[in-house]
């Protein structure tokens, strides 16, 4: 099932699929280990339109609401 990361429960792992949105967003991203292909765990959502907190390759992130709905993965079992 292909989801965005804002849909993701926190503790929940997914392996990241796609990113929707243009060049400079991808690469925005990209650069900071955000990748197809890596798994990423939502860590902490917090209230109020807050950031999503995420962790990829043992790095903590914070990201806007509005990136994390761009960011697409699939689900692993």
């Amino acid at each position: 099932m292909v989801i965005s990361v804002i849909e993701l429960e926190e503790g929940k792992t997914a392996k990241i699929i796609g990113i929707q949105g243009g060049h400079g967003m991808q690469n925005q991203l990209r650069s900071i280990g955000i990748l197809e292909g890596k798994d990423i765990t939502v860590v902490a959502h917090y209230p109020f339109q807050g950031p999503i907190v995420v962790k990829v390759d043992r790095k903590m992130i914070s990201l806007g609401r509005g990136l994390a709905c761009r960011i697409m993965v699939e689900m692993t079992s």
